[in-house]
């Protein structure tokens, strides 16, 4: 007599579950395929925080983290500066990781400059560039930029930059982003940044999943908005594109969902895996009991 399926199915060679799991997740991943997200509070919350920010005004991007969490934050760093550039917001951008600039400079290349060209440096843009100091640099930023930063990333004196000749300390921004995968980062800017005017800006972030414990805590009283990992990132960006399409390269603001896909196949895959496997295991039981 031949064993059931659902029996057979529970003595399988491994190996084919280990080749289903790569081919769920490199298929997607060649086919760049984009599943529709449907954007939960958080997202929503981040959106509508910048929204209320007035056009015009002049915002502080961080970017606090290095290329190890680029997978899961630079989807987010970009769908921000296309939101905060079609406000018409004026960026400055600085970093608190030493291999941050390059992947600010990225963004601003691919995301600001390419979809608003119209931007120019030291009026509409500047960066502030890296210092060290960690948590030391948010707290001397939040009483005195110009001692903080002498110049700007280029060498020039913050006196000579249109954007920041008048930037005394953090509460010259209406709004400050800090896109962070760790220490320094948003927990710093949450605890540093206000200094002796608290609440003087709205302050929002986006975060690798494994920092997300330490940031809950604070929204949404500090922090009006926060994206959570490539999750966070896809919801966002369906919010900004619907809202403000790009005129070029849509996939630029669309990688978030691009890596949602191969997680959203692989998830499906694995629990279907794991209904097969509990249910081969009872078929076995059952039949071993007929005997």
């Amino acid at each position: 007599m031949s064993e059931p399926l659902l029996v057979r199915l529970g003595r399988i060679d491994r190996r084919w579950i280990f080749l289903a799991m790569a081919l769920s997740i490199i298929v997607p991943m060649l086919l760049k395929v984009r599943f529709p997200e449907i954007p939960q509070p958080m997202a929503r919350a981040t959106f509508e925080a910048i929204e209320r920010v007035p056009e015009g005004s002049r915002v502080l991007i961080a970017f606090d983290y290095d290329p190890a969490s680029q997978g899961e934050l630079q989807p987010m760093a970009n769908a921000i500066v296309h939101h905060c550039a079609s406000r018409g917001h004026k960026m400055v951008f600085m970093t608190l990781w030493p291999f941050g600039g390059p992947l600010a400079e990225r963004t601003i290349d691919d995301i600001l400059l390419a979809y608003h060209p119209g931007y120019k440096y030291g009026i509409d843009y500047a960066e502030l560039g890296f210092q060290p100091g960690n948590e030391g640099v948010v707290k001397l930023m939040s009483t005195n930029i110009p001692k903080q930063f002498p110049t700007d990333k280029r060498g020039t004196p913050l006196a000579q930059v249109p954007l920041l000749a008048d930037l005394a300390d953090t509460t010259g921004f209406k709004l400050v982003v800090s896109i962070s995968a760790g220490y320094p980062g948003a927990k710093e800017w949450v605890q540093y940044a206000n200094g002796p005017a608290p609440e003087a800006f709205t302050f929002v972030s986006g975060t690798t999943g494994v920092q997300a414990a330490q940031l809950l805590p604070y929204y949404p009283a500090q922090m009006e908005g926060m994206l959570l990992a490539v999750k966070g990132a896809a919801e966002y960006e369906t919010i900004v594109e619907e809202k403000y399409p790009p005129p070029q390269h849509p996939e630029r603001i669309g990688d978030g969902r691009v890596r949602m896909g191969p997680q959203l196949v692989a998830h499906v895959l694995m629990i279907v895996l794991i209904v097969l496997g509990n249910l081969s295991m009872a078929a076995g039981r059952t039949r071993g009991g007929m005997r």
